[in-house]
Order: C-alpha cells, then sequence, then structure tokens
C-alpha cells in the first residue's frame, strides 16, 4: 500500500529544522518506530538521494525522491528506510 502526501494545517508556525542527515549522521532512532509529540508537525524534506517513509499501524509505505516532502502528523508512529544517497532534514512546526 503505498502512502500518500499530507498537508502542514495553514495555522501551524515553523519552530526549527535538524541538521542535515545522510546514512552516515542519520540518529538512530529515525530508524524505527518513532513519534513527533501530540502538538508537533513533522515534514521530512529530501534533498538528495532517496528514502522511504512507513506508517507503523498500517505498513503504508511511500518512496521519496529528492525534492519531495512528507508530512508526518502529530503522536503517528513511523519510520524511514534510507536508500542510495540520502540527505534530508526534518522540519518541526506547532
Amino acid at each position: 500500500m503505498v502512502l500518500s502526501a499530507v498537508s502542514l494545517p495553514p495555522d501551524v508556525e515553523h519552530v526549527r529544522t535538524t541538521p542535515e542527515f545522510t546514512g552516515q549522521t542519520v540518529p538512530a532512532g529515525l530508524l524505527k518506530a518513532h513519534r513527533v509529540a501530540a502538538d508537533v508537525w513533522g515534514l521530512v524534506r529530501v534533498r538528495h538521494g532517496t528514502m522511504t517513509f512507513v506508517l507503523e499501524a498500517t505498513g503504508e509505505r511511500r518512496p521519496l525522491v529528492a525534492g519531495e516532502l512528507q508530512v508526518i502528523e502529530p503522536d503517528v508512529a513511523h519510520h524511514i528506510e534510507l536508500g542510495d544517497g540520502a540527505v534530508f532534514v526534518v522540519e518541526f512546526y506547532k
């Protein structure tokens, strides 16, 4: 099953952006089930390469390539799988 992109709500504001992560610098916690806080939205921004966003509850997957975005809904368990040359950041909104 393929996951679609979701939009950020119009009333959220940017709080912070992580440093760029690669296969060598990605925190291990992002590669296993985790979630953002109940009042926080996330946005994965793929800068180079490929990765896959996976929802834990359903197993739905969304392949992402450079230039694509994936919204992370609050309090939803997920993980990422890195592909070739993946470079990405995560932005957080409240």
